[in-house]
């Protein structure tokens, strides 16, 4: 099995694992779900863009990242500065990768 890196799918399964881990570890279990079920949706879309499995596309890796940015607000858990600083760093710099090589695909194709 070889190991494809992809700096996108590397950035969503971190972002993804610190999201999984965060209630347990740092932030006292809030946002205990949303930042559990987001966290690992994004850390198996990063591990299958590692592995280079036909799977999710990069979108799906940032729609998920999107959501986790918007968790603390749709949970209601922005008073627990741990779990809500958790889920706006992981989400925005999925997005910001997600977006940027995205943009940067065309270039590098011609």
């Amino acid at each position: 099995m070889s190991v494809k890196f992809s700096l996108p799918a590397a950035v969503a399964f971190v972002a993804g694992l610190a999201a999984l881990l965060a209630p347990d570890l740092w932030a006292d279990g809030a946002g205990r779900e949303p930042l559990f079920v987001l966290g690992a949706l994004l850390a198996l879309v990063g591990a299958f863009g590692l592995l280079g499995k036909a799977g999710p596309s990069e979108w799906t890796a940032t729609a998920f990242a999107v959501l986790l940015f918007v968790a603390p607000w749709a949970w209601q858990f922005t008073g627990s500065d741990a779990a809500a600083w958790t889920a706006w760093i992981a989400g925005a710099v999925t997005v910001i990768v997600g977006l940027y090589d995205s943009a940067t695909a065309g270039d590098a194709a011609d």
